[in-house]
């Protein structure tokens, strides 16, 4: 018996898979087993077939059969297993050692090797897990996978190259490797963060909203949830859209992780250290925006925002049941799906924006135009978003109006250079997630209050009957704060600037 190994989705990670074969005499006959459906079984036989005979191979006249193991992982999907089983056919009679081997491609009826774009985010999961060091993949892959460090990649462009390979292991050598970011970056503490510095949609569009422009750069700072609340055209959108090109820089590792959702999102992975946004329409479906699916848990909106910035735009259409389940991820940074057949876990660390008109005729704040809402009307619309809910924004922000006389301030440029400078201030003090993912004991060592912030925190406390959660928001904003203002204390002005972005009742 022969083994080389594979790999197969469980909802967006990757798990190994042996595949195994073995030829033995009796009435010729190839079978697959492992739980792969009947379709995907036939259509693989078929391709590996046509492969071995139109490149002069004989197909062995025996019982062959292959295993997928463990069985017990349902729904294997892939054609990125025909090249490891027609290989294992070939080099049943070999010596070659083959058990450390990885093996992915996908063959043509001619036997050439073609590259699956699913390849990059699993194999990625591979190597997050440290369960890969060496792999054959197709030739056409290795511009996207040299972007993984640590694995020997060998690239194939057919099945005669990548049974000369495994026949000659010795003499062969990985022909790729990792690929240099062509981003600028700065290093700290012997890891490298990227960023970039192009700004397709520039704050300087903004005219005036100079409390709701200071407010979004306090949540890019320390990845605070924001809420904007305000009249139809004062730039609630415009203020949302340009928040990602603000935002702190990343990591390789965060900028392969991007990829990896850029790939299950069905677009081509740019590794570029720019962080994703996801604009979710208020008619979205608890499936679309949380993942689903009966047999294969499919990923949503939310995890696809891991580490980017998932917005709601008109926040109080959602539905009552997307709002409500939303909770979860906020708080956790993960979202789980449980259906009969599957039970998923995603990461979903990503930053909130909201946006909503203050009434449902959106005139209720407006000094000009005359509100038409009833206070009925104004409550329910309200009542939409439970108290719950907010708790989980970190900032509320009540825009201006708009004026003639409205000038551009800050640029996207100058946001983003502070940004830079809170980040680095922030990881020079040992602060390894952003400020508003401080756990309890994380803000007892980071959050450090001068005496007069304390005295104004205690007196606020009781004022505004803050809940423990409240005070725990208001210390987390106040220390993104000080972190622009390169404060190691946080300051008086400080409590008082998170304080007026609190919820007001």
């Amino acid at each position: 018996m022969k083994k080389l190994l594979c790999a197969t989705y469980v909802g967006i990670d990757a798990k190994v898979i042996d595949v195994e074969a073995t030829l033995t005499k009796g009435l010729p006959s190839f079978s697959v087993v492992g739980s792969l459906s009947s379709s995907m079984s036939s259509d693989l036989k078929e391709r590996v077939k046509s492969a071995l005979l139109t490149n002069e191979f004989k197909f062995p006249p025996k019982r062959i059969s292959i295993s997928l193991s463990p069985s017990d992982i349902p729904n294997k999907t892939g054609s990125h297993f025909d090249l490891s089983i027609a290989l294992l056919i070939l080099l049943n009679s070999c010596d070659a050692a083959l058990d450390d081997w990885f093996v992915f491609g996908e063959l043509g009826l001619d036997g050439s090797v073609k590259e699956n774009i699913y390849l990059y985010p699993l194999i990625l999961s591979l190597a997050n897990q440290k369960l890969i060091q060496k792999a054959i993949v197709p030739f056409d892959a290795l511009e996207k996978l040299s972007n993984i460090p640590d694995i020997a990649f060998y690239g194939v462009k057919s099945l005669k190259e990548a049974l000369f390979l495994l026949k000659n292991q010795d003499s062969q050598h990985p022909n790729s490797l990792q690929k240099a970011s062509e981003y600028p970056f700065y290093e700290l503490k012997n890891e490298k963060y990227f960023y970039m510095k192009e700004y397709p949609e520039d704050f300087s569009d903004v005219k005036g909203q100079a409390v709701a422009k200071r407010a979004a750069l306090i949540a890019a700072s320390g990845f605070h949830n924001i809420l904007f609340e305000g009249s139809p055209g004062c730039g609630k959108s415009m203020i949302a859209t340009r928040m990602r090109y603000i935002l702190p820089p990343m990591t390789m590792s965060e900028i392969l992780e991007s990829a990896k959702l850029d790939v299950l999102d069905d677009k081509e992975p740019l590794f570029a250290p720019r962080r994703g946004f996801r604009s979710v329409h208020c008619s979205a479906t608890n499936a679309s925006v949380f993942g689903g699916g009966s047999f294969k848990a499919k990923i949503g909106e939310v995890g696809l925002a891991h580490k980017g910035i998932l917005f709601f735009d008109e926040l109080p259409h959602f539905s009552k049941t997307v709002l409500e389940s939303l909770r979860e991820p906020m708080q956790d940074n993960k979202i789980r799906i449980s259906r009969v057949n599957t039970k998923v876990e995603y990461p979903a660390d990503f930053l909130f924006i909201g946006a909503m008109n203050p009434c449902p005729c959106g005139n209720l704040l407006h000094t000009q135009k005359e509100c038409r809402c009833s206070d009925v009307e104004i409550n329910r619309y309200k009542n939409r978003l439970s108290d719950p809910f907010l708790d989980r924004i970190d900032i509320n922000v009540v825009m201006q109006n708009v004026s003639p006389s409205d000038t551009a301030s800050l640029s996207s440029k100058q946001m983003h250079k502070k940004v830079v400078e809170a980040h680095i201030f922030m990881k020079q003090r040992g602060q390894n997630v952003f400020n508003a993912k401080l756990s309890d004991k994380e803000i007892e060592v980071y959050c450090l209050l001068s005496e007069e912030a304390k005295q104004t925190l205690e007196q606020a406390t009781y004022r505004f009957a803050l809940s423990f959660r409240s005070i725990k928001k208001v210390q987390k904003v106040a220390r993104s704060i000080a972190d622009l203002e390169q404060s190691q204390y946080i300051q008086k002005q400080h409590i008082l600037e998170a304080l007026s972005f609190r919820k007001r009742s």
